[in-house]
């Protein structure tokens, strides 16, 4: 800790951030372990998180994250969105076709940002905020590839075609690294097959896009 930062607020988030790490929520007796803190310490620490609803507990006694980080997370889609255009815009420009950043929201798949090319006389309608299931579509078969690789797998890319839209090819690559975050890069295009140099650009703007986020 430096003279400039807050102890207290530090320990605060590490809660925060081991508690996000579990589906089945930790106890004050662990949470005190895995801060290094004593138990009374880690009691202020969770009543006070309570009391702005970034953490409940359970009857069992076992702390969870709270509803109230979902308000917070309302606002991360435009700082993610704003961070991923210039990447976005890049691909859209060089392959002639509409590309996206796609996020996990629950069960389904969500557009947060859209670029469509500017030089092309027609391409695929694609808007923020068009929401799929997870398992159809690149931009979500993609994750869900990412998901069954594991975090150390090198990235690779998904192709479908006429998935989503009749007539439509996509091709899609996970974003990795980016603690958090679950999603996806991809393009959408009116072809029968993904032309061979798409799936490795796809793959370098989804890279460009998470160390924009990281």
């Amino acid at each position: 800790m430096t003279a400039e930062t807050s102890q207290t607020l530090d320990r605060g988030l590490r809660v925060l951030k081991l508690l996000a790490d579990t589906d089945h929520g930790l106890t004050v007796t662990e949470l005190s372990t895995k801060l290094g803190v004593n138990r009374t310490v880690v009691y202020r620490l969770l009543a006070t998180l309570e009391q702005h609803a970034l953490v409940r507990r359970d009857l069992g006694g076992r702390a969870r994250v709270g509803l109230g980080v979902l308000r917070l997370g309302r606002q991360v889609h435009p700082l993610v969105r704003e961070a991923a255009l210039p990447a976005l815009r890049s691909l859209a420009e060089d392959i002639g076709a509409t590309a996206h950043l796609t996020l996990v929201d629950g069960s389904d798949a969500l557009a947060v940002a859209v670029v469509e090319p500017t030089w092309t006389d027609y391409h695929v309608a694609y808007r923020a905020g068009f929401r799929h299931p997870l398992d159809k579509g690149a931009a979500g078969r993609a994750i869900l590839s990412a998901r069954q690789a594991g975090a150390l797998a090198e990235p690779g890319f998904t192709l479908t075609h006429g998935e989503l839209e009749a007539g439509a090819s996509g091709a899609a690559a996970p974003l990795v690294g980016v603690t958090g975050i679950e999603g996806s890069v991809g393009v959408v295009m009116l072809a029968d097959a993904v032309p061979e140099r798409v799936g490795p650009r796809v793959v370098d703007a989804a890279k460009e896009v998470a160390d924009a986020l990281r």
